[in-house]
């Protein structure tokens, strides 16, 4: 089946590149048991834009956001974040570039569940030793509908209200690009949708580059790009795509 590919972009054209990739490889093991994961990925993610990743189980998906990411190395290829080539850094540059340019949010939250909701919030910047903007704070929080929560601990939060904290944890640092690894998949139905619903607020709202790797359709149908990777390669991109579009895809490629 031929999905046909649209060009409604939610935004007007970024200005510059927040994540480029060349030639990205990823071989776990040698010789006759070896498994290549990635078989020569090429990626460009430009400033403003939600970028989602599909594919099957084995696709590399997970595999690719972890390189993007400096999480993982690629066997090659090369990552630029930022105007800063990533592969070869040293563990504390590249500890330093995380923190500087790099926000997470995963599935399972991973809250300190000793800090209360404003503490984990605060987090990244503590560890980095610096203070907040007060401002900027007050504001994030008031965007995840936060702000009478603040000194309520993991435990007494619902999901939706724990993944809200892990978001405003990954955007208070302001980072270049934020990278979600499935964000809805530990959440029921009502509750994804308000924190997919977010997520592209926080991109029209702030400009905040983002790639999700999600088995969702409709969280990938937020995305203004959708990429599909098939035994390690992209095999497909969509704009603007629907739900059905995302499915579509998705049934071919299984």
């Amino acid at each position: 089946m031929v999905v046909r590919e649209e060009s409604k972009d939610r935004v007007s054209a970024p200005a510059s590149v927040a994540v480029d990739a060349r030639g990205i490889t990823r071989r776990y093991g040698e010789g006759t048991t070896a498994v290549d994961a990635l078989r020569g990925v090429d990626l460009e993610v430009r400033s403003g834009e939600l970028v989602a990743v599909m594919g099957p189980s084995g696709s590399g998906k997970s595999t690719l956001m972890h390189i993007l990411a400096g999480l993982d190395k690629p066997t090659s290829g090369t990552v630029t974040i930022a105007g800063t080539e990533i592969t070869e850094l040293d563990d504390s540059r590249l500890t330093r570039l995380r923190r500087q340019h790099i926000g997470f949010v995963f599935q399972f939250f991973n809250l300190l569940p000793m800090l209360n909701a404003e503490e984990n919030v605060l987090l990244p910047l503590s560890i980095a030793g610096e203070k907040a903007d007060k401002a900027w704070l007050d504001q994030l929080l008031a965007k995840m509908g936060l702000d009478q929560r603040r000194a309520h601990r993991p435990a007494e939060l619902s999901g939706g209200q724990q993944q809200r904290v892990a978001i405003a944890r990954a955007l208070v640092t302001r980072p270049t690009i934020l990278f979600a690894d499935e964000p809805t998949g530990n959440l029921d139905s009502k509750t994804g949708g308000e924190i997919l619903d977010l997520m592209r607020e926080s991109t029209d709202a702030y400009g905040q580059t983002t790639v999700m790797v999600t088995h969702e359709a409709r969280a990938a149908a937020i995305a203004d790009r959708v990429l599909f990777l098939g035994d390690g390669l992209i095999v497909k991109e969509l704009r603007g795509a629907s739900p059905a579009d995302v499915l579509a895809v998705m049934s071919s490629l299984n």
